[in-house]
């Protein structure tokens, strides 16, 4: 099996609604997002994936993220908080039908902040 990963980046704010504690107030994140692909071969070339291929693949599941009150202005989470952990299943339900048929998420893995990180990983994994 072969993993590759990138990474990308986009400054938001989120509230947590019924969170007791100062993350219930509006805040912002600078954000990190790594998306990591399994494939179970090689393709002709000798890649599992091609990096920029996937590079374009997560910058469009982040599309409309930047600069945004993800609490208030993303739809998909009109009914959930904009957690970390739903923040990281949201980007990889985007990329996944991007992805070479061979290729299939392994994890998405986002930071809020350089020490805080929470991941979300396909039951098939």
């Amino acid at each position: 099996m072969y993993e590759v990963s990138v990474e990308g980046t986009f400054s938001a704010a989120h509230a947590l609604h019924g969170y007791e504690g100062d993350c219930e107030r509006l805040h912002g994140h600078n954000w990190r997002v790594e998306l990591t692909v399994v494939a179970s071969a090689l393709g002709p070339v000798g890649m599992a994936a091609d990096f920029r291929d996937l590079k374009r693949a997560l910058g469009g599941a982040l599309d409309g993220l930047d600069h945004r009150n993800l609490s208030a202005d993303v739809p998909a989470f009109a009914e959930t908080n904009a957690t970390t952990e739903n923040l990281a299943r949201f980007v990889a339900e985007r990329v996944a039908p991007k992805l070479p048929e061979n290729v299939r998420v392994a994890r998405v893995r986002v930071w809020e902040s350089a020490g805080a990180s929470a991941a979300w990983i396909p039951e098939e994994s």
